[in-house]
């Protein structure tokens, strides 16, 4: 007898729904991508061809659409994380992750605020995003901290944190193509452990 606490799977949208769907998707990257993650939400209905209660019904607010729209990198990082979870250096493998987190935050202007400010807000459904980065990334950072090349008080939550800081750092120094990097090394620097390798 099945439980009478077990969910209802979504109904598939209709085929109407789902191409409105993927519209605001596709103009939302756009709108992203050209206007920050503050664009105009009637400007991406408007373009997407609907109106903005159609918006408001797929996605609730804005995070949702973030949510939404940054999944295919979220895959991609995870898909990375899990490739370099074998690397024969933890450490730089750390490293190359991190990096990989600072490049897809700066395709969007305005991500790495977003991340920030909803890292610890489990209302927010962007904060669905931080989730599975920080379980693929405790992956990566447990490695590095098994050889000691990172201290062992190091959280995967304040490491992302700091991530997403120098990312938003670089957003707003565009002219500066190495600061991300810089950044980054001069944080690791702080964390390394007894161990540390050369990352």
């Amino acid at each position: 007898m099945a439980s009478s606490t077990a969910q209802t799977p979504p109904r598939p949208m209709r085929a109407d729904a789902r191409r409105n769907y993927d519209r605001l998707l596709t103009e939302a990257r756009t709108a992203f991508a050209e206007h920050g993650t503050d664009a105009s939400l009637e400007d991406v209905a408007r373009r997407a061809g609907v109106g903005i209660g159609t918006l408001y019904r797929h996605f609730p607010n804005r995070h949702a659409l973030m949510n939404a729209v940054f999944q295919e990198a979220l895959a991609s990082l995870i898909t990375r994380s899990r490739e370099l979870a074998g690397a024969e250096h933890p450490c730089r493998a750390l490293v190359e992750w991190l990096g990989a987190i600072i490049t897809h935050a700066g395709e969007y202007r305005g991500l790495a605020q977003a991340l920030m400010s909803t890292s610890r807000d489990e209302t927010s459904a962007l904060a669905q995003c931080n989730v599975p980065l920080r379980e693929a990334g405790a992956v990566l950072l447990a490695r590095a901290q098994a050889n000691g090349a990172v201290r062992p008080d190091v959280s995967i939550d304040d490491l992302l944190q700091l991530t997403n800081a120098i990312a938003l750092a670089a957003e707003q120094a565009p002219d500066d193509q190495e600061l991300a990097g810089r950044l980054l090394m001069l944080t690791l620097q702080g964390l390394k452990g007894p161990h540390a390798e050369t990352c």
